[in-house]
């Protein structure tokens, strides 16, 4: 079970038996039956089936014709709400979209949450290189251009958990030394950007930059995904830190 997972086995029964049947779900468990979701959430058969009805019903879940269930639109208008994904993508937007259209490659948003990254938007550009991220999937904070900006930018006790580890390796590039994520870290609160170089795929690379609020504080990060050997990355961080920027200024709204 994830540690999201256990965390939520810790609140009250029936609370936390609803929880784990929604996060039986994932990207690559969209849709499942009974009898699957009972084993992911590993709770007695009747015991889903009783709770499935009540779930359905508020829209929550969606039962297909077939008889096996998908997370319902209930649950995506929630999720919209949520004031540091759709506020901030929404100002976010205009200039995500500039930054793609420049550049016609992937550019992406994302906020941490807890010791991972939460994607809230991502355009894909025209022929761009094929990336793992979606909006709203969660990823390690070690490996992508974004998650390392917002764990350079991240309290002490965040940065400390996460290099305890494990660092999850994705390719033979990934970076899992905590001393070299330290001096990466370092990096990226000194030049203002950073660098992941095939970390997640060995066709990617991704250049992040920090979008801050009002009052300075690193908020969000915005990158800027290329196929490996197709631009310097030191040619796209002054795009990516102007997208960051004009980002920042629009979250500070007037002075």
């Amino acid at each position: 079970m994830t540690r999201r997972g256990r965390v939520a086995g810790r609140t009250g029964p029936v609370t936390a038996r609803v929880l784990r049947i929604l996060a039986a779900f994932s990207p690559q468990r969209p849709v499942m039956t009974l009898s699957e979701l009972a084993r992911q959430a590993e709770l007695p058969p009747s015991t889903v089936h009783r709770m499935l009805g009540e779930l359905v019903a508020w829209g929550a879940l969606e039962r297909g014709d077939d008889g096996s269930y998908r997370v319902g639109l209930r649950l995506w208008e929630l999720g919209a709400l949520a004031p540091r994904g759709q506020g901030l993508r929404e100002l976010a937007l205009p200039f995500l979209e500039d930054l793609s259209l420049i550049t016609r490659e992937n550019v992406q948003l994302a906020v941490r949450d807890g010791i991972e990254v939460v994607f809230v938007e991502r355009i894909a550009g025209s022929g761009a290189v094929a990336v793992l991220t979606r909006v709203g999937g969660r990823f390690a904070l070690t490996a992508t251009g974004v998650g390392l900006v917002l764990l350079a930018h991240a309290p002490t006790e965040v940065q400390e958990e996460v290099l305890a580890g494990p660092i999850e390796r994705h390719t033979a590039r990934t970076v899992t030394d905590p001393s070299t994520l330290r001096r990466m870290l370092a990096d990226v609160r000194t030049n203002g950007f950073s660098i992941s170089d095939r970390q997640v795929t060995m066709d990617a690379l991704s250049v992040g930059a920090p979008v801050r609020d009002r009052h300075g504080q690193v908020v969000a990060a915005v990158s800027l995904v290329v196929r490996h050997g197709s631009a310097s990355p030191h040619a796209l961080a002054p795009l990516v830190r102007t997208s960051s920027r004009a980002i920042s200024r629009a979250i500070a709204g007037p002075l």
